[in-house]
């Protein structure tokens, strides 16, 4: 059996871990600091709404941000996180016209952010028919996660997310060497293609790896800022917390790359030739 999606809950599962702007109060605009550099134009503090955000709580220069070096902006993902703050646990008042719970909103989306990213890896889990073997336990873990997402305010901002991460970081683990075990046993050579070791965490800054052979490497946490990786092979890789910032992934194979977000295939460089798994969606700023 080869390491392939299991497909059919797909979309119930991750629908609601996908950002939905139109139910958010603007809480990326606001909870969220930056700095002016080459993601930002300006400064601005946590919890100081962005000059650009109207009292809808749209942008008023989304169509722009690119151009104004509002780079960082089209980069971001919240995993839905804003949604659920705005219309679950606040069930519709907004910190314009609530603004003493403001502070306790603004914490509450981070939490929720970093618990809907867990809840996004242990989907990945379920939906992967090799990992059949550890899917009971995925799904008590996304019963926790869930549990833990529909607590009050305050509590999710007291919430260790440190903690939480590291009592999920087993089961991912354990997928991931699987997965990766499995999907190199099941899968011919590579016609034309070096095959490269990416080690756990390593430096490849810039790194040339154009049309490599990267299928089944353990690249957790890799710093892959600007490098090549055009043409590469990255099916069954597992790619959770890799820095992906301006990496070329032009015509690169990520079908079956493991743990793999919404928010390092933005800060990547791609084009229609980018082959990515179903569940993320090809950003509008790559080249057609």
């Amino acid at each position: 059996m080869t390491a392939t999606h299991h497909s059919s809950n797909d979309d119930n599962r991750t629908r609601q871990l996908r950002a939905d702007c139109e139910s958010c109060f603007g809480l990326c605009c606001v909870a969220l600091p930056f700095s002016a550099s080459s993601d930002f134009p300006v400064d601005k503090p946590a919890g100081q709404p962005c000059g650009h955000l109207q009292e809808n709580f749209r942008c008023s220069v989304h169509s722009q941000l690119r151009n104004l070096g509002y780079r960082g902006c089209t980069v971001f993902d919240c995993f839905g996180a804003g949604q659920k703050i705005s219309q679950v646990t606040y069930k519709g008042p907004d910190w314009r016209t609530h603004p003493d719970s403001a502070t306790d909103m603004h914490s509450a989306f981070l939490a929720m952010r970093a618990i809907h990213e867990l809840m996004w890896y242990v989907n990945e889990v379920l939906d992967r028919t090799s990992a059949h073997s550890l899917h009971k336990e995925a799904a008590d873990k996304l019963r926790e996660l869930e549990r833990l997402s529909l607590q009050s305010a305050d509590e999710l901002g007291t919430l260790d997310t440190f903690a939480l991460r590291d009592e999920i970081s087993p089961l991912l683990m354990k997928t991931s060497e699987l997965i990766r075990a499995e999907g190199k046993q099941s899968h011919h050579p590579s016609l034309g293609r070096k095959p490269r070791k990416i080690g756990r965490g390593t430096d490849q800054i810039g790194a040339n790896l154009q049309g490599a052979d990267l299928r089944g490497e353990n690249m957790r946490g890799a710093f892959l800022i600007a490098a090549d990786l055009s043409g590469a092979d990255l099916r069954w890789a597992d790619l959770i917390g890799a820095d992906l910032r301006d990496a070329n992934l032009c015509a690169a194979d990520l079908r079956e790359s493991l743990f793999l977000t919404q928010f390092q295939v933005n800060a990547a460089i791609g084009d229609a030739r980018t082959k990515l798994p179903p569940t993320l969606e090809r950003p509008q700023h790559w080249a057609n």
